[in-house]
């Protein structure tokens, strides 16, 4: 396992705790992180994401995806099959499961779907108005002359 001190990050900075406690879960979380099931996280535009989850065996209403503490949060349980099977072999999971997909700042969930035992959850990143960068008009020397009042002597 690899440590890291961020100590001098705390100490230097003002504001980006949150980075330094993603880092840390990340960190923490490596040694012990699930791969069922298998997914995709991929780019489909500028400000636009897809994760794609293989959800074989599940239907829709298995499904659960939900937006808590700046995560997406996806989970399933199986229902109980009816009737008694003898399997020969069973190559396809359908044990619970619960995965986690961190988010960032503005980045929304805009819907869902489950489709061909896959589950795709799209995102988008909406910057706010206030934070897109936008141009400051340049006043001529002039202008700005004009508008400063001289200062009388008082006594």
């Amino acid at each position: 396992m690899r440590n890291f001190d961020l100590a001098p990050l705390y100490r230097a900075t003002v504001g980006f705790d949150q980075i330094a406690d993603l880092l840390d879960r990340v960190m923490a979380s490596d040694v012990t992180h699930p791969t069922y099931p298998p997914y995709n996280i991929e780019k489909t535009a500028d400000d636009a994401y897809r994760i794609s989850i293989a959800v074989a065996g599940f239907a829709a209403d298995d499904l659960n995806v939900e937006v808590k503490d700046g995560a997406v949060v996806v989970s399933a349980t199986k229902a109980e099959e009816d009737g008694d099977r003898t399997y020969l072999h069973r190559g396809i999971a359908t044990r619970a499961f619960e995965r986690r997909f961190q988010l960032a700042d503005h980045v929304r969930v805009t819907g869902a779907s489950h489709a061909d035992g896959m589950l795709h959850i799209d995102l988008m990143r909406e910057v706010p108005e206030a934070l897109k960068p936008r141009r400051i008009a340049i006043a001529s020397g002039e202008a700005v002359n004009k508008d400063v009042v001289e200062a009388q002597k008082v006594n």
